[in-house]
């Protein structure tokens, strides 16, 4: 070979192995699973209705049934591809009445004040939030299994600043004495909304991240862990007493780390410990109603993978040492903070955010055993990364605007089903791919596989004893949770550089 033929050559060598599309010639990562070898149960993957629902369940029918479709549908298009991401879980947001105080609620944007039902004379509308009852409805009537209500503020009716965000501090925006009043209006809602949607919340979350101060920008208040108990106390007995079986959900930790050491203030920290400590003053694990769960956000402690690995294994041990039977669930997420450079600013549809949150899960999966796992907005008009579903800001209409990230997130929430159980998977750690596998309360198995890297992945399954026919999704820059076609055990599996695959198929 002259030195120009060796030359064009190797350049065209370059070119083709650089190609999005071409598949590394190592061998195949081989992955044994193990169903017999199990682990967490999940219970559902969901997202929440703030803040946009309660504009965009006003639009226009076709519109707002597509984004229904998109969020919560289990129906197969005609090539075989999921119709939407069969959401399992739907978080309804019980405001607290910014919304009628306009700009005198101290928080700017329109779209972050929300609805109360309590009114200012005490007194109830029942016709408030109902953009966001249609979406209830919605997501019942495609399916949906669970429903929890959670509140960022108590309503202005009943706060101490009679604002819906607080003056700062530590401490909740509620008086002692209006506790029980928080608490019958809660029960109050989940009565209402069980009466004329058909929804009875299965749970119920009465504070959000109380480790922030919330002094504005949106409805949200300061809790101190022994007010957190002091309210579940009234509450877990007002719902006993009303017949309901909602249960109470803590504490939607603002970051992961709260719940396994002080953080930023020691009175609003520890709350594994706190809350589930039968030798703690704030040990709530015997009041009526009370999941047996402890609830966080993934929120800044999603660095890199360093990061992601440490915190994690240090809330699983957590437990384990204080209660092993208590369950985690990841109730709220997006991209927040600086992630090694990667920032949620700048509305991204494409695959930079997908494969960024699918690691994300992954972690909060197989690290931390979370039992559900929940994306923070479902519909968002803001250029963020904060959205699976985008929408031009408007509220009376607009357009919409798919994410590869919704289209992730159906690669577990679409086939990991609730009541599945997380199983073994056994794979070379060299590997660079990321591979979690989950048992179906009907038998079915499911493999999803993150590929973060540019190369494409040669996969092999082994299960012992095993000759079934399986299916394979994926959502990558070329499709959006497709089916691609049928596989068998043992076949050598195709895995599409930055890339989420999920694998389905029957036990033997």
């Amino acid at each position: 070979m002259t030195w120009i033929h060796f030359l064009l050559f190797a350049v065209f060598f370059s070119c083709t192995t650089g190609n999005d599309n071409s598949f590394s010639e190592e061998s195949a990562v081989e992955v044994t699973l193990k169903p017999e070898v199990t682990y967490q149960e999940i219970h559902n993957f969901g997202a929440s209705d703030a803040w946009s629902c309660q504009f965009v369940g006003n639009w226009p029918d076709e519109i707002k049934n597509r984004i229904a479709d998109l969020l919560f549908s289990l129906e197969i298009n005609e090539d075989g591809s999921p119709k939407g991401i069969g959401l399992s879980c739907w978080r309804f947001n019980i405001g607290a009445g910014s919304a009628r105080q306009g700009n005198d609620s101290g928080i700017d944007d329109p779209w972050r004040r929300a609805e109360s039902f309590l009114q200012d004379d005490d007194s109830y509308n029942w016709d408030k939030q109902s953009a966001q009852r249609w979406f209830l409805q919605a997501a019942e009537e495609r399916g949906v299994e669970t429903f929890i209500g959670f509140v960022n503020s108590p309503p202005v009716a009943l706060t101490k600043n009679g604002k819906a965000h607080s003056d700062g501090g530590n401490s909740m925006n509620l008086t002692a004495e209006n506790l029980p009043k928080f608490s019958e209006y809660l029960v109050e809602v989940i009565q209402n909304i069980q009466q004329n949607e058909g929804v009875l919340f299965d749970y119920l979350s009465p504070v959000n991240e109380p480790q922030w101060d919330w002094e504005g920008g949106q409805e949200g208040s300061p809790w101190k862990n022994s007010e957190i108990a002091q309210l579940c106390q009234i509450l877990g007995n007002d719902l006993k007493n009303a017949g309901l079986s909602t249960q109470i959900e803590i504490t939607e930790a603002g970051q992961l780390n709260h719940l396994y050491e002080a953080g930023n203030d020691a009175e609003r920290g520890n709350q594994i410990r706190e809350f589930f400590s039968p030798t703690s003053d704030n040990f709530v694990g015997d009041i009526p109603n009370m999941a047996h769960k402890i609830a966080g956000h993934s929120y800044f402690t999603t660095t890199n993978d360093e990061v992601l690995k440490e915190v994690r294994t240090k809330l699983r041990k957590e437990i384990e040492q204080v209660d092993p039977e208590l369950e985690f669930s990841m109730s709220e997420f997006c991209i927040l903070g600086d992630n090694d450079g990667f920032r949620g600013n700048g509305r991204d549809l494409g695959m930079e955010t997908a494969l960024f949150v699918a690691n994300v899960i992954h972690a909060d999966l197989t690290i931390a055993n979370a039992s559900a796992w929940h994306w923070w907005l479902a519909v968002s008009p803001y250029d963020y990364k904060d959205g699976l579903v985008y929408i031009d800001k408007n509220k009376t209409g607009g357009d919409i605007y798919e994410s590869k990230l919704l289209w992730a997130l159906g690669n577990y929430s679409r086939f990991v089903r609730p009541g599945a159980t997380r199983i073994s998977a056994e794979y070379p750690e060299t590997s660079d791919l990321k591979i979690s596998a989950f048992q179906n309360k009907n038998g079915e198995l499911v493999t999803v596989v993150l590929n973060r890297g540019n190369s494409g992945k040669e996969l092999k399954l082994n299960l012992p004893g095993s000759s079934k026919t399986g299916r394979i999704y994926e959502t990558s820059e070329q499709n959006d949770l497709k089916y691609l076609s049928e596989f068998k055990i043992r076949d050598e599996i195709q895995i599409a550089p930055r890339s989420v695959t999920t694998l389905v198929w029957n036990q033997p």
